[in-house]
């Protein structure tokens, strides 16, 4: 029988071993491929990430006619497998951090040791579960405000969700959109009270309590949700609500089941890496992306904090 050391030398190795496909895992790739570490990347189940669910990009620098998401990952993927990123379809199953070179094993049961681990898989949007959220995505379904908000000006929106993050998301449509309806299941938020005193004051919010989403309608996109006000009561009642598009703000999950009880997470799951840098808890591990990053979810600060990555864990490979 082979020992463990003896079965890792015959083992496929990297020196940097890339776990993500979003503007972080390309990025971390490219600047990776860069400094001549050969990088490995898994593309994961979503290749490009998040990002590829929405349509037109016009928030990422240096394209100021806007770009479709598709294409722009595309371009983020072949400038990384220009420097030598070497870029694989499957998921990484498992990582073994309790002997080094590191181990992962993918999808197929493949294994391969490396040096260095970037993980950079994100954060999911949670959905209601509605069949209509998968058949309007892209046509007014939204989970960013942000990044989508600038297609509703002037138009008609409803933010489902009654958190801190429901109430911000609407707070900025506001100031884009014409009428923003805040769609809160309970009869109350569980928002902070400085963001609930802020949408209640904004005229352009008008706050439905007690109020459940039974679908969406539209021909061309979404043209209005189904709602009901008060399930299950003596005055439930049902009606139709016309909108243009429809933001979920009910919160996000990060991709990191694999890594619980290997890395620190917080309370929610999300990577928790020391302050101004991209590092774990476990030496030769940098974090990237939004799933080490509740806060600002962009493309452009996931790029920046790939970039961060990549660059600490040459540092660390030349200590």
């Amino acid at each position: 029988m082979l020992s463990k050391d003896l079965t890792i030398s015959f083992m496929e190795h990297t020196k940097c071993l890339i776990i993500g496909s979003g503007p972080a895992g390309y990025t971390a790739a490219l600047y990776a491929g860069r400094a001549n570490l050969e990088p490995v990347l898994y593309c994961g189940l979503q290749m490009g990430g998040q990002l590829t669910t929405t349509t037109v990009i016009e928030n990422f620098p240096g394209y100021p006619e806007g770009v479709d998401a598709n294409q722009m990952m595309m371009e983020f993927r072949q400038q990384a497998e220009r420097f030598g990123a070497d870029i694989r379809d499957g998921i990484v199953t498992d990582v073994n951090i309790d002997q080094k070179p590191y181990v992962v094993t993918n999808d197929r049961g493949d294994q391969i040791s490396a040096d260095t681990i970037i993980v950079a898989t994100g954060a999911s949007a949670k959905y209601l579960g509605l069949p209509d959220e998968k058949k309007y995505a892209g046509q007014g379904v939204s989970a960013c405000a942000t990044c989508d908000g600038f297609f509703y000006r002037k138009k008609v929106v409803a933010v489902v969700g009654g958190g801190d993050t429901a109430c911000e998301e609407a707070i900025y449509l506001s100031g884009l959109a014409s009428k923003v309806y805040l769609i809160v299941r309970k009869p109350f938020m569980r928002a902070s009270e400085i963001m609930q005193r802020r949408v209640e004051e904004n005229s352009q919010i008008e706050i439905l309590y007690e109020t459940n989403t039974e679908g969406l309608y539209g021909e061309r996109g979404v043209e209005g949700v189904h709602l009901v006000y008060r399930r299950g009561e003596a005055d439930e009642r049902k009606y139709d609500l016309p909108i243009d598009g429809f933001f979920l703000a009910i919160g996000h999950t990060p991709n990191t089941g694999i890594f619980r009880g290997k890395l620190d997470l917080d309370e929610v799951g999300y990577i928790m890496t020391q302050p101004g840098t991209a590092k774990t808890n476990v030496p030769g591990i940098f974090a990237a992306g939004d799933c080490a990053d509740s806060v600002y979810r962009q493309a452009v600060v996931a790029a920046g904090s790939g970039c961060m990555a990549a660059l600490e864990a040459d540092r660390f490979l030349s200590c």
